[in-house]
């Protein structure tokens, strides 16, 4: 493993007990430099390793469809890990508090654990730092190449990433080594095992690990879960039916909402349950379509990897703020505009505006959890143009994108959101009322690009669970 992917935000000699992983967003046993760099220290020291994962509530948005997709991969990744013979330990609470508490505990001689961009896992680190008096190392098993090492700023744009990034690429695109079991297999105390507490019936189970606010009581409206099968090895199926089935025609089908084109990963990109790098090792191999391959290639490594680069750089990733200068200037002098639409965020997310195209991407997002990456930039930019000002209209997309997306909470979502509503890595465009020279979109436009009746009948607004809509807003925080 190339040691620039690692960072020690505590040096030191590990002491004597186990190293322990901490998985965060990494959720996967394949493929994740993290656990090889664990399990590295571990065989040095002769000792086992152990992972641990910490479930917090309340995090970033997430709803009922989010938790039970991460519990479900994180049952399986336990069974895959003890056929390795590492543990799994499953706590809940604040990781600030739990993760320093288990490393007393068990005497861990050594802590190893994922790179994250966002400000929580940075806050969690930053706290957890002066608790233990073990060396503590943050591994970038995310990128393909580790995010300090692609850029060491916020880059202005894709063109201005893509050649550093390029520059960095054959240094740390390299065929993944095999995980080594642990030498035995270790215990660990009842009640840790996530298979345990939900023995019995599974969706039982899950429910007792829901927060309270998306219980029973207030259930997920219209989601239909069949659309993403969780887990290692579901992710590991749809990346090969992307192979052999779409990726060939990828580069001309992509931007048309009413195809099967797309590769479907985000979802399992975004829980960590496939690796970016074993995508991209693996389209490499594929014999398709040189411009598909080179097409998918950019979305996967640069645009990906730049969210990352901004949200790492720009700590304010999620305000107005974190818009370039031309943009808020732009935005601000358009302030007082008229609008000739304004919705409230009941209304956006009952998919209940004037047009029929953005109802419709709002009811693909409140049925399968994702929302076609196309209409993900009509639906945003749309909120700019119906809100009452650009922190409303941000504010709105972020909280929906959170919310309903099975990949929201992400470096990609604050990314797109940012460049559609507030022209991240964009450039100026033609001034327009409201919107000023934010790149713009319109509905003619989507109608000159594909079958836009099509997918409007695909995705029909369903009135029946207005009331549901109202009591999940009730019981949500915005």
């Amino acid at each position: 493993m190339n040691p620039k992917r690692i960072r020690a935000f505590k040096h030191g000699k590990p002491g004597d007990g186990p190293v322990v992983y901490w998985m965060s967003r990494d959720q996967r046993v394949k493929d994740n430099w993290a656990l090889l760099f664990a399990r590295a220290i571990a065989q040095e020291a002769n000792v086992p390793v152990i992972v641990i994962f910490c479930l917090t509530e309340g995090f970033l948005g997430a709803g009922r469809r989010h938790y039970e997709f991460m519990l479900k991969g994180l049952q399986e990744l336990e069974e895959a890990l003890s056929r390795e013979k590492i543990p799994f330990v499953f706590l809940r609470g604040n990781p600030e508090q739990k993760i320093p508490e288990f490393v007393t505990e068990y005497e861990v001689g050594a802590l190893v654990t994922d790179f994250d961009p966002l400000r929580v896992k940075a806050e969690w680190v930053e706290k957890i730092i002066p608790e233990i008096e073990i060396p503590f190392f943050e591994v970038d098993a995310h990128n393909v190449v580790p995010c300090w090492e692609a850029s060491p700023k916020q880059e202005y744009a894709a063109h201005t990433f893509r050649p550093k990034f390029y520059g960095h690429l054959s240094e740390f695109l390299e065929e993944f080594p095999e995980l080594e079991p642990n030498f035995e297999s270790i215990e660990i105390p009842s009640g840790y095992s996530i298979g345990d507490i939900l023995s019995g019936t599974q969706e039982t189970g899950i429910k007792s690990l829901l927060p309270e606010e998306i219980s029973d009581k207030n259930k997920d409206p219209l989601f239909e879960p069949g659309h993403f099968k969780p887990g290692e090895k579901a992710a590991r199926k749809v990346m090969e039916s992307f192979l052999a089935e779409r990726l060939d025609s990828y580069n001309t089908l992509r931007n048309d909402p009413t195809k099967n084109a797309l590769s479907s990963l985000s979802p399992y990109l975004h829980f960590g349950q496939i690796s970016a790098q074993r995508v991209v090792l693996e389209v490499e191999k594929a014999k398709s379509n040189p411009e598909s391959k080179k097409a998918f290639l950019d979305e996967i490594l640069v645009w990906k990897e730049i969210a990352d680069n901004f949200c790492y750089y720009n700590p304010g990733y999620d305000s107005f703020e974190s818009f370039p200068d031309w943009a808020k200037k732009s935005l601000n002098a358009h302030r007082d505009d008229r609008r000739t639409y304004i919705y409230t965020l009941e209304e956006f997310s009952a998919g209940k505006t004037h047009d029929p195209l953005w109802n419709a991407s709002q009811m693909e997002l409140l049925r399968t959890g994702k929302m076609h990456s196309y209409m993900r930039m009509y639906w945003a930019k749309k909120i700019l143009e119906w809100s009452e000002s650009p922190e409303k209209a941000l504010e709105i997309a972020i909280f929906l994108n959170d919310r309903y997306e099975l990949d929201g909470r992400d470096p990609n979502g604050y990314a797109g959101i940012s460049w559609s509503i507030g022209g991240v890595h964009d450039r100026a465009w033609r001034e327009r009322e409201v919107i000023g020279k934010i790149r713009y979109m319109s509905y003619e436009g989507c109608k000159r690009k594909f079958d836009v009746d099509a997918y409007i009948a695909r995705y029909p607004v369903e009135r029946a669970p207005e009331k549901q809509l109202a009591s999940f807003f009730r019981n949500s925080t915005f």
